[in-house]
């Protein structure tokens, strides 16, 4: 959600948070030595903007990688009033549709069932809705399966777990509430879904990642910080907080870049400050700031969602791609920013 003003007593809160030596249960303590100055990068490219003008409408994209065809790898993102879009690596857009009110969006490979996407249909504010997908990653085209059930509430979050051969979706409510449900792609296309567990956190909560490799889950609490989940465990411990210095309300949009059997990266937008906190995993220790600095594709501020993928992308982009909403892009309508993961790794000097 974007905030454009903020309230004195936000600041003096946050002043306090950073000078109190209380921690809540399970929080990784940061690195000390790490400096909390932010570093600038960037975007090597950019997408066209949404359709829906002079509105905050551009909010969540989601990376589909063509590991045969790096150049060929697709993004899939939201405008927030319209529905979806899907971008090619060159930020062309080459398909869109109309399902309205659309939040947030994640995919999953999903094998025989083809590369399923998944956003958080939020058309009736009472009652969630998940709409599914398939992605035709050779005509960069969305094929809608239909709509499921995401819970009781507004929608809003959304992101996947691909745990095995199932589909786990976190369908997160705007007041804080989390629902996990197995999607099932039956014969013929057919959707069936089950409700596994409920989650919920104090406030509004909207950005949300899977460690793929275990099914940690990940949420962040605007005003809060960043919750996380152990699998199957339905009480969370805020892991990072939001301090007015390393992490700044709204904590919007988070990623997660795996490296090896436990390590890796979890990416945070801190709105408050248009920059971007990196934690180290396992133990979520602060690993810098950055922001995405005036360049040729502009600047980014307020972001909402994001999406980081390992990897080759081709040539600008030779060991990941990060992709950023961006709330503001100059006079024309919102749109997303592509950086270099490779670029942020050395300005972080992340090893």
């Amino acid at each position: 959600m974007r905030k454009t003003t903020y309230l004195m007593l936000a600041s003096v809160l946050a002043l306090a948070a950073c000078n109190s030596s209380s921690q809540p249960a399970g929080e990784a303590t940061a690195d000390a030595a790490v400096s909390d100055a932010v570093v600038t990068v960037q975007a090597k490219g950019e997408t066209q903007p949404v359709g829906t003008e002079n509105e905050d409408a551009a909010d969540d994209p989601a990376i589909w990688r063509n590991a045969a065809n790096p150049d060929g790898s697709l993004i899939v993102a939201t405008d927030k009033k319209a529905g979806l879009m899907v971008y090619d690596m060159t930020g062309k857009l080459r398909f869109s549709e109309s399902s309205g009110r659309i939040n947030n969006v994640d995919l999953a490979d999903m094998g025989d069932k083809g590369v399923i996407v998944v956003a958080s249909d939020r058309n009736d504010p009472k009652n969630a809705g998940l709409g599914v997908w398939r992605l035709n990653t050779e005509k960069a085209s969305l094929t809608k399966l239909g709509t499921v059930p995401g819970g009781k509430g507004e929608g809003y979050g959304l992101c996947l777990w691909k745990h095995g051969s199932d589909l786990i979706a976190y369908s997160v409510m705007k007041d804080g509430s989390v629902s996990e449900i197995q999607i099932t792609l039956g014969d013929k296309d057919a959707l069936s879904t089950k409700n596994l567990r409920t989650l919920k956190v104090p406030t509004q909560a909207e950005g949300c990642v899977v460690d793929q490799r275990d099914g940690t889950f990940y949420l962040g609490e605007e005003d809060a910080g960043i919750w996380r989940f152990a699998p199957g465990d339905s009480k969370g411990t805020i892991v990072a907080k939001d301090d007015g210095s390393r992490l700044v309300a709204d904590v919007e949009g988070l990623a997660l870049l795996p490296n090896g059997d436990k390590a890796g990266w979890l990416v945070a937008s801190s709105q408050g400050d248009n920059a971007y906190a990196v934690y180290t995993l396992p133990d979520v220790a602060f690993a810098g700031r950055f922001k995405i600095a005036q360049g040729k594709f502009g600047s980014t501020e307020e972001t909402d969602g994001i999406d980081l993928i390992g990897g080759s992308f081709g040539e600008s982009y030779p060991d990941g791609l990060f992709v950023a909403q961006d709330g503001e892009n100059g006079d024309k309508a919102q749109n997303f920013k592509l950086v270099s993961w490779a670029d942020i790794s050395k300005a972080l000097g992340l090893k």
